[in-house]
């Protein structure tokens, strides 16, 4: 597990994953999280997935059960099938949604190291600071 565990090293997001068919893998969400919070950013964005929904008659775990786990670690969670593509993608955009808006509340600095994010051009440093309303008449110079 130690060469898991480096995959968190200053990560600014993570999806947890457990199957719904497997009680086994919710049963290790414990560790999983733990393992997060301790080697990630302070500010990491987790969002829990149960995946294989398209499975529901094998289910194992209860959409009510992991709605509580994750209601009780202050987690976003929903159901994915990575066969069907059900939520695959809405988990990854709501994950990217949720850093965007601590980058713009100040919760996560992309300046500082170990933040779990950086800038890659120049142009997006825009960005770091709190966009100003303008006033009326006025325009920004787009030189």
């Amino acid at each position: 597990m130690s060469v898991t565990r480096s995959y968190y090293r200053g990560a600014a997001g993570a999806l947890l994953v457990y199957d719904i068919t497997s009680r086994e893998t919710y049963n290790a969400l414990t560790t999983w999280l733990s393992d997060a919070r301790m080697l990630a950013s302070q500010n990491i964005v987790i969002i829990l997935c149960g995946n294989k929904k398209d499975l529901d008659a094998d289910r194992e775990v209860t959409f009510l059960e992991a709605s509580r786990f994750a209601q009780e670690n202050e987690l976003m969670f929903l159901e994915t099938s990575a066969l069907t593509g059900e939520n695959v993608e809405e988990a990854f955009v709501q994950c990217a949604r949720k850093i965007l808006n601590k980058i713009e509340s100040g919760e996560l600095d992309p300046e500082r190291m170990g933040s779990g994010i950086q800038y890659g051009d120049a142009a997006l440093r825009q960005l770091r600071s709190p966009r100003r309303a303008q006033p009326q008449g006025t325009q920004e110079c787009g030189c």
